[in-house]
């Protein structure tokens, strides 16, 4: 009884080991608090650890933005076509920012002169 136990949980523990890192915020990371959570309930039944190890897959394999793709009406609203773009350029500049960089934006966000 012990051994599917330890496998559902190598399962859960290996998908968590190919959980991407965050670039944002490298002190806090999403897999070491999963990881925690994992070992302290340690009640949960075989199956229901192998249907999270599942779920774990399926978000690290992009299973569900291939099965739904987003078409590009989507991604550009006629308010601001731009949006997502600026978006996604901003999060991959962020972790290469130095501090004056970062008070210097944070301060031209708060005084908008137009």
């Amino acid at each position: 009884m012990a051994r599917p136990a330890i496998s559902a949980q190598r399962h859960v523990l290996r998908a968590l080991s190919q959980w991407p890192k965050d670039t944002l915020r490298p002190e806090i990371q999403f897999q070491d608090i999963l990881r925690k959570r994992f070992e302290q309930s340690s009640g949960l039944s075989e199956q229901e650890q192998l249907r999270q190890a599942n779920a774990l897959y399926s978000l690290i394999d992009n299973r569900y933005k291939k099965k739904y793709p987003i078409t590009g009406s989507l991604l550009r609203p006629k308010s601001q076509p731009t949006y997502f773009s600026d978006l996604v350029q901003e999060l991959e500049a962020a972790p290469n920012r130095s501090y004056l960089e970062r008070v210097w934006l944070r301060l031209k966000g708060v005084v908008r002169l137009q």
